[in-house]
């Protein structure tokens, strides 16, 4: 990692950072900055002034302490996975890499935890607890490469969050380091800890609070049995309909996801599962639990979607099968390559009834711009995950794409939704804020923010509007016309 320096840091500033971590941990030429000038959301890019991969929590407060003596902004990363630009170094400064803390440190079974560094990829985890009896459930589809750090900043969702919630619901305690250096630990691996829930603040706060650097999580029991279900529909209607009828019927599945017509095309040529390519929509869904239970779930669950015209509901003869249903989905986004150069995925929630809505508004919207949009998403619990293909080479692409992701978020608060489930809001949904919350509201998360990072260096331009113009419309004036 060492480099020839060219950036604009100042070279007291930069020597500093080199002895903190090493000369080989930091960058500073412009060629190798460059592949730090955007996470997972390509349509904003800047380049970081310096880039620092620490190893140890006492290094990162180090450099925060530097940074904040000389007014320098500071950005953890993790894996650069994340979706809305939480990864984007909006002001430059020093873009904090988490990689390298990539250790379990310690397993607990018999108190059901773990302690993890935030490098961790999240799927390490699942791998070193097979044996134990234990899991850990949030299992964004990313998890074979986005860290648990970069899950606890959005605080992540994924296919299985219908029955067992986010990541905030895992999160015993993290240790933090503030905006002046200063480390703490909010939380306990212990049960109901007193006082404010400052833990719940920091999960979820896109690095404006803190940067994590240690995480307890919550171990859950495995289940003693799995039946995986893939219902085929003819229409995208019976298919929301199907899902409406099993929440209704007070079955919680494990995970109920819905791929549509453009999604099963390009997961079919990817792995060649056996997906009819005609029909309209499938639903993967699956209960887990006690076995005493399941095979009358699976059959309730069953009978539901062939009462919403389901013209057939396999399911998954063995493990095996099983994890072929779940690799087809998790590896579902991958596949879109196989469809366009570029993509741009979005992230709303609606209730569960407007889903036939939402997605009504979202085939006029690709009408109204000539955009193809495909999509699968979390059906169970309303989050939408709407793929819009495009060229990312043509500006004119670009510029549609954006519009209609303005127009199908706005059309998620309209129907009585979020603009977010799991991406987080980074840069890419800032102008949403003063949508979605009060001024009030926001009033009360900025006192909040200034009482942990009162000179924004922490993550500066993400999560909270500023005055005047936020998010796209802050750096590309007259977007927001387009918008």
């Amino acid at each position: 990692m060492a480099s020839t320096s060219d950036t604009t840091v100042p070279a007291r500033i930069l020597s500093t950072l080199q002895k903190i971590v090493g000369n080989r941990h930091v960058l500073s030429s412009r060629s190798e900055r460059l592949v730090y000038e955007c996470d997972g959301f390509t349509l904003e890019k800047n380049t970081p002034d310096v880039v620092v991969f620490p190893r140890t929590t006492e290094e990162i407060a180090q450099i925060v302490r530097l940074c904040h003596e000389h007014g320098v902004p500071v950005l953890p990363r993790g894996a650069g996975t994340s979706l809305a630009g939480g990864g984007l170094p909006v002001g430059g400064g020093v873009l904090v890499v988490l990689t390298r803390m990539k250790d379990i440190l310690e397993i607990h079974p018999d108190d059901r935890y773990a302690v993890v560094e935030p490098g961790c990829v999240n799927v390490w985890l699942s791998l070193a607890l097979r044996g134990t009896g234990l899991h850990y459930a949030p299992d964004p589809s990313s998890q074979g490469a986005c860290t648990i750090g970069g899950n606890v900043a959005t605080n992540s969702g994924g296919p299985h969050t219908l029955k067992y919630g986010v990541t905030v619901n895992h999160v015993l305690a993290v240790e933090v380091v503030l905006a002046d250096g200063e480390v703490v630990v909010l939380g306990s691996p212990a049960e109901d800890t007193p006082g404010l829930d400052l833990l719940g603040a920091m999960v979820g706060s896109e690095g404006t609070l803190g940067i994590v650097t240690k995480v307890w999580v919550r171990l859950t029991p495995d289940p003693q049995g799995y039946r995986t279900m893939l219902a085929i529909f003819d229409s995208v209607d019976d298919a929301t309909t199907a899902i409406s009828r099993i929440i209704g019927a007070g079955i919680i599945p494990a995970a109920l996801e819905m791929m549509d017509q453009g999604i099963i095309e390009a997961v079919e040529a990817a792995f060649q599962f056996g997906f009819p390519l005609d029909a309209g929509a499938v639903l993967l869904i699956e209960v887990d639990g006690l076995e005493a239970g399941l095979d009358r779930q699976q059959q309730d669950v069953t009978q539901l979607c062939r009462d919403c015209r389901a013209r057939e509901v396999r399911v998954a003869a063995d493990a095996r099968e099983r994890m072929r249903l779940w690799k087809c989905r998790k590896e579902a986004f991958g596949a879109i390559g196989r469809l366009s150069p570029s993509y741009c995925t979005q992230d709303g929630v609606v209730p569960r009834t407007q889903l036939p809505e939402i997605l009504r508004r979202i085939r006029e919207t690709g009408e109204k711009y000539r955009l193809r949009i495909v999509n699968v998403f979390h059906a169970g619990d309303g989050n939408i995950h709407p793929i819009l293909l495009f060229d990312e080479r043509d500006s004119d692409q670009v510029d549609r794409v954006l519009r209609a992701s303005h127009e199908i978020l706005s059309a998620c608060l309209e129907l009585g939704g979020s603009v977010t489930g799991e991406h987080g809001i980074g840069v890419e949904k800032i102008g949403f804020m003063d949508q979605m919350f009060s001024s009030s509201d926001l009033e009360a998360m900025h006192a909040l923010r200034q009482a942990f990072n009162p000179r924004g260096l922490l993550s500066p331009g993400k999560l909270l509007p500023t005055a005047g113009a936020c998010g796209i419309e802050q750096r590309h004036p007259g977007r927001r016309a387009a918008l």
